[in-house]
């Protein structure tokens, strides 16, 4: 897996994860997601957003984006974070 381009994925995804309002955000604590890109190399790389409470529910919430090309980086995916108030 190139880790420069599985970070440029995360970041991209965070762009526009951090862009969307805290209402949808919430959305992704009971259902993650989950998507196939095809990155500039040609592979493809798995892109995994999802959701938790911070600290207590209704709160601030951490959103992490995670990248792995299936192999055994699956295992560890390479993963980014941020924390969107309420």
């Amino acid at each position: 897996m190139n880790e420069q381009i599985a970070h440029a994925l995360i970041v991209a995804e965070l762009v526009r994860l951090r862009n969307l309002p805290y209402s949808e955000l919430i959305e992704l604590v009971s259902d993650p997601e989950t998507k196939d890109v095809v990155a500039e190399d040609g592979k493809s790389y798995q892109l995994e957003v999802e959701a938790v409470w911070d600290s207590k529910k209704g709160g601030d919430l951490r959103v992490t984006v995670s990248a792995d090309d299936g192999g055994w980086r699956a295992l560890i995916p390479t993963t980014r974070s941020f924390i969107m108030h309420p």
